[in-house]
């Protein structure tokens, strides 16, 4: 029988990664209008912790992806929404990653050095430019933004997938195995 369902490692590394990046990106709506204050240092800190987090996840997740095959689908879907999920798929991991490469480039900009959980810092990536920064800082939060408007349409087209079409379409990311595997 092919297996149509994700791996446990896939499936965990699917749902702690998108819980932190709906924090991650939380967080950063939350402090972005507050003015400076302890506050807002720390809401700045877990946001970077998190987000750098996230790039060291998505690598984790890159590398079980390259060595585990994606399984079948069991279900005949238009061409159009087969290459729709695959280019998704592939905005979202690259999204993934470039988002906190910016977020890391705007930091060494803005003359702050990113540290992990203050384990270890992370090397400026640029000297201190203050122009610089702020660009990076657009740019930052449009992609993270088209990142969130990318998401939206991932959980769109699964609630599609599971409530219209009715082909199960969840199971394949979910703990649950499908009645018909038990």
């Amino acid at each position: 029988m092919t297996n149509t369902r994700y791996s446990t490692i896939a499936i965990l590394l699917h749902w702690v990664m998108a819980i932190l990046v709906l924090i991650t990106w939380s967080i950063a709506i939350a402090v972005s209008d507050l003015p400076l204050s302890p506050t807002r240092i720390t809401g700045l800190s877990w946001h970077k912790w998190l987000g750098t987090t996230i790039f060291f996840l998505v690598l984790v997740r890159i590398f079980w992806r390259v060595t585990h095959p994606v399984p079948a689908l069991k279900m005949a879907m238009p061409v159009w929404q087969e290459k729709a999920m695959q280019l998704t798929h592939l905005a979202l991991y690259l999204l993934m990653l470039a988002i906190p490469v910016v977020g890391w480039l705007m930091s060494s900009a803005k003359g702050y050095t990113v540290n992990y959980f203050g384990l270890f810092e992370l090397p400026d990536l640029v000297s201190q430019d203050k122009a610089l920064g702020h660009q990076l800082k657009e740019v930052h939060e449009f992609l993270a933004n088209g990142l969130m408007a990318l998401v939206g349409l991932h959980v769109l087209a699964a609630l599609k997938h599971q409530f219209v079409d009715k082909d199960h379409l969840l199971s394949r990311m979910s703990f649950r195995k499908p009645h018909d595997e038990k």
